[in-house]
């Protein structure tokens, strides 16, 4: 059974590789390539409000971290990224952490969650996103430097969370 925690220090040498791996992929994430680790524990680990990973027996299949996506009058809205090993996806484990991330940013207070970058080319995660109720608000032409496809779209996705 998947379970979903506060992510710990000593979690990042499990979380690293997932990283490292959709980072070099340069598909999904605006991430450098060259991120050393140390730069990258600080970007999941440090200056996220909170970061927890999505565990199957102790073995990480995934992360995700929330921030406030601006400050002062937009504080409201939260914002998250969330990364799923390679070996697990297509088993849920993406929707999961959406779904916890959403009851995480309800509990700090934030009333909407925006998503920045959602690069068009990723029709899953877009699928997903629409499906647990997320909006394509605005389309940002080539936004992204996909490293098979050149230059496409990002989408800025969009979900009230306030009743």
């Amino acid at each position: 059974m998947v379970k979903i925690r506060e992510a710990r220090t000593e979690d990042f040498p499990h979380i690293w590789p997932i990283f490292e791996r959709i980072m070099q992929a340069q598909d999904a994430y605006a991430f450098d390539p060259n991120t050393s680790q140390e730069e990258a524990f600080t970007i999941w680990m440090t200056r996220p409000l909170k970061t927890f990973v999505a565990e199957n027996e102790g073995k990480i299949l995934g992360s995700y971290y929330i921030v406030a996506n601006k400050s002062g009058p937009g504080k409201h809205v939260s914002n998250c990224g969330y990364m799923v090993s390679e070996n697990a996806r297509g088993q849920g484990i993406a929707k999961l952490m959406c779904e916890h991330s959403q009851q995480v940013a309800v509990d700090f207070g934030f009333k909407a969650m925006q998503f920045n970058m959602v690069v068009s080319s990723n029709a899953p995660a877009v699928k997903l996103w629409q499906k647990l109720g997320f909006d394509i608000v605005g389309t940002i032409p080539r936004a992204f430097n996909h490293a098979e496809l050149g230059f496409v779209d990002a989408y800025v996705m969009y979900k009230w969370l306030a009743d």
